[in-house]
């Protein structure tokens, strides 16, 4: 049976009704995707750092195939600090854009290495200065393999749904990072990304959004969705 599109849902008009609103979010997405985390196979700080790296512009699935044999020929920042960039380009060829992406992880293994005794750091303003880890990828690397709230990851996923849901209507992820830390509470921050990252992968696809199995669906206001 063809898609039809549905009427959206009247919008709050308070502050309270706003907040309300977001609450009810976060109530349905611990419903459907309850104590999600990343999707990226890693044992150690270090190991998501660098899958977290390779995952830019390559899929997870995929970067999980090329981190086990990773792993096993670099078993830590200090045999990634002594590798050329052009050596290891050749092994993370599969996942794209692999000499920036080289030169990143070794950049990133020496400066471990040498200002933070072999540890990725557990600090915003410490990661920052590593090579390869922007803001992103910090908080995916501070959230999941420290349990520290540091902000928002925000990807694609997080990105296009966030404004779906009219929770922002900025483009730019800095900027839309800083509306949901707004009106998230901080607690909510680590699982709400790793759970709109599954929404984005599973129901709310970008090319046709499975609405009718979405939770969601009452309190979107996307002008697009069917059901």
């Amino acid at each position: 049976m063809a898609a039809t599109k549905t009427a959206a849902p009247k919008r709050p008009k308070t502050a309270a009704e706003r907040q309300s609103r977001v609450h009810r979010i976060l109530h349905l997405l611990d419903e459907m995707y309850p104590g999600v985390t990343c999707a990226l196979v890693h044992r150690t700080p270090w190991e998501l750092l660098v899958a977290t790296i390779l995952s830019a512009q390559c899929t997870d699935k995929r970067v999980n195939e090329v981190t086990p044999g990773l792993f096993a020929k670099y078993p830590t920042p200090q045999d990634f600090a002594a590798v050329r960039p052009e050596v290891l380009a050749q092994d993370i060829r599969s996942t794209g854009f692999f000499n920036n992406k080289a030169k990143s992880i070794v950049g990133a293994a020496r400066k471990i290495v040498h200002e933070f005794c072999g540890q990725v750091p557990r600090s915003m303003e410490e990661l920052l200065t590593v090579p390869g880890a922007a803001r992103k990828t910090s908080n995916v690397v501070l959230g999941t393999a420290y349990g520290i709230a540091s902000g928002v990851v925000v990807d694609t996923h997080v990105q296009r749904i966030a404004r779906r849901l009219d929770l922002t209507r900025n483009t730019d992820p800095v900027k839309i990072e800083q509306d949901l830390m707004k009106i998230i509470p901080q607690e909510n921050w680590i699982l709400f990304s790793h759970q709109l990252i599954h929404h984005g992968r599973q129901l709310c696809v970008a090319r046709k959004p499975k609405c009718a199995e979405c939770k969601l669906e009452p309190v979107c206001y996307a002008k697009d969705k069917t059901v």
